[in-house]
């Protein structure tokens, strides 16, 4: 399969992909050259973005951070829904203490 080779070339085949994208639905046959366009581009664009834009996993940090703002919790709230005290939850969102399994609860997943 070709590669695309740099920023300029990816995104000439994003806004080719969003015509094809917009040109073809559910009903569009499997053997539809449009639709074969469609999935090679994207295949092309996937392999450059893994490579080019790769997507790390979010720390402990990051996702109690994330779930405390979904859900317009302070920290004082979620370290209460925990049982644990606000200072223990500030340290484990500022990596000073890891959660202790007697902390774990679906709450904040």
């Amino acid at each position: 399969m070709a590669q695309i080779k740099d920023k300029k070339q990816y995104d000439a085949i994003m806004a080719r992909i969003d015509e094809l994208f917009f040109a073809t639905d559910e009903n569009t046959p499997k053997d539809d050259k449009r639709l074969l366009e469609l999935d090679a581009l994207s295949a092309m664009a996937e392999e450059y973005e893994q490579e080019h834009y790769p997507i790390q996993t979010p720390s402990l940090s990051d996702t109690i951070i994330e779930r405390m703002n979904e859900r317009k919790y302070t920290q004082k709230e979620l370290a209460s829904l925990l049982g644990m005290s606000a200072p223990r939850l500030c340290n484990i969102i500022g990596g000073k203490k890891t959660p202790t399994y007697e902390h774990h609860t679906d709450v904040a997943a």
